[in-house]
């Protein structure tokens, strides 16, 4: 059994770090392992158009998310990753200093 294991995950904030969509930025949506690929809220969007049926009579042209290469995306560090990193000083450090 073959697991892959990125750097990032669903629900991260990443950014786009080259390529055509250089600079911006968005949500992981989902992840696809096996063509180590991504789609990312608001970044490259497609136009595909639809033909008519009976849940689009007039016919559409529906805009979604494509894929970027798994690569090409920076993980963005949040809030409460970055307060996790910070440490306090260890106990025993402390209570030497107030002896």
């Amino acid at each position: 059994m073959n697991r892959f294991k990125f750097h990032v995950k669903k629900g991260d904030n990443v950014e786009v770090i080259c390529g055509n969509f250089k600079g911006s930025s968005g949500k992981i949506l989902e992840v696809r392992p096996r063509k180590q690929q991504v789609l990312i809220e608001g970044v490259r969007i497609i136009k595909k158009h639809l033909r008519k049926s009976q849940d689009n009579p007039q016919g559409k042209i529906a805009e979604r998310e494509g894929p970027i290469h798994i690569s090409n995306v920076k993980l963005l560090e949040t809030e409460k990753k970055a307060e996790k990193k910070t440490k306090t000083k260890p106990k025993k450090e402390a209570e030497k200093k107030a002896a």
